[in-house]
């Protein structure tokens, strides 16, 4: 089946009551089944079902239908985003003989959560410049390093807030050119795809091992849940995620489930017109005299535009731009919108507008907020499916009200 049906259907409706033959996929709300040890083998990770911490109907339908679209041999759903991230980490990171590398324009939080796991973990932490070259030139690097059992490159396939475009088939296909036959006992490119999401790009058909998301984003798409999933390449490494997450309790609950998977079903069909909205505010404001510079991977001056033609087939609602003024004119046209909610989240059907030096990046150090370009006078914009022409009036307004 091809994207958009199987967003909508998915596989068979596997918990539903035959007698009862519901089109929808039943909520499934128990904490507990009828399960017997005794005559009953347990197969890790889904059935028979036994306790809604390791495994739920609801949940489990979601997985699978996800697992299907994005080509993997199995997913798992989380209770946030970052809780894919924390627990898929905590899962492969191995005390004192695991190094992750990263580009520092990931999301501030995913910082944050690498930070702390080379404090409690143990592992060693390599931070990149922004960019595929750079990444590469840091991987590259390490080529010589023998002490190493695993390997964890993370990065985001379109990264937040910068919107930089990295090449997934590239840099998997150095990664297992370098190491294929090195040091590395296990090697795992993970990537963040919450920008573009499955319409846009599918990075396990591209070359990662582990794809993740913040299923609060565009996968629900109304602003309505907290969620994560994470798809996996190989079975074994999603059980060992599996295991992880039935200790430390990051399961989805079986609503943000059900309603999730509502969101998918009009996914293909809010991801076009996020984009073409974001085309139309992202020209607009390129011509706008309070604008010093507009990022948009659509557009052909960005720095990976060519890039962003190879492997997107869809370049999402997300628009950034630095104004001509002061971290308190910035801060003064996020307040000065009003259809455009100021907030710090993206991807639902409301705009959202967001300042990330002063909140999603403000546990960064200024030097790394420099590096990566989130400077005082940076705006992230997720443009909604409001009529394009609103926004465009919204933001000129607030614009105009720098002095």
């Amino acid at each position: 089946m091809r994207l958009n049906t199987l967003l909508i259907h998915g596989s068979r409706k596997v918990h539903t009551p035959p007698a009862v033959a519901s089109v929808i996929e039943p909520l499934y709300v128990s904490a507990v089944y009828s399960f017997h040890p005794q005559i009953e083998k347990e197969i890790p990770h889904k059935v028979p079902f036994k306790y809604s911490r390791e495994d739920n109907p609801t949940v489990s339908y979601l997985e699978e239908k996800i697992r299907l679209i994005e080509g993997g041999e199995d997913a798992l759903a989380f209770s946030s985003g970052l809780a894919a991230i924390n627990t898929i980490l905590r899962a492969l990171a191995e005390p004192e003989k695991t190094t992750i590398v990263a580009p520092l324009d990931l999301y501030g939080s995913s910082i944050t959560v690498l930070k702390n796991l080379e404090q409690r973990e143990k592992i060693k932490l390599v931070f990149s410049l922004p960019g595929t070259k750079s990444l590469l030139d840091v991987i590259g690097s390490l080529r010589e390093k023998d002490n190493m059992d695993n390997l964890i490159i993370f990065f985001e396939s379109v990264s937040n807030p910068l919107l930089r475009v990295y090449d997934i088939e590239d840099i998997a296909k150095t990664i297992r050119d370098i190491f294929s036959k090195k040091m590395s006992k296990n090697i795992y490119i993970i990537v963040d795809n919450t920008i573009p999401t499955c319409a846009g790009a599918r990075p396990i058909e591209l070359g990662a091992d582990i794809t993740v998301y913040s299923a609060s984003k565009y996968l629900g798409g109304h602003n309505d849940i907290i969620g994560g999933i994470g798809v996996f390449k190989d079975k074994d490494t999603a059980l060992r995620v599996w295991d992880e997450r039935r200790l430390s309790g990051t399961v989805m609950d079986p609503f943000t489930a059900f309603l999730t998977d509502r969101g998918l079903k009009t996914l293909a069909l809010r991801m076009r017109k996020h984009e073409e909205n974001a085309r139309a505010v992202a020209e607009f404001l390129r011509e706008h005299s309070k604008i010093k510079e507009v990022i948009y991977p659509g557009l052909s001056d960005h720095p990976d535009y060519k890039i962003a033609v190879k492997i997107l087939r869809c370049t999402s609602g997300i628009v950034s731009f630095r104004i001509r003024g002061t971290l308190e004119d910035a801060l003064r046209v996020c307040k000065n919108t009003r259809i455009i909610v100021p907030g710090v989240s993206f991807g639902g059907t409301e705009s959202i507008i967001t300042h990330p030096y002063t909140t999603t990046h403000r546990y960064l150090s200024e030097e790394e907020r420099r590096v990566t370009g989130v400077t005082p006078d940076l705006i992230r914009l997720s443009v909604g499916l409001e009529d394009p022409e609103d926004l465009i009036e919204d933001l000129d307004r607030a614009l105009r009200s720098i002095p």
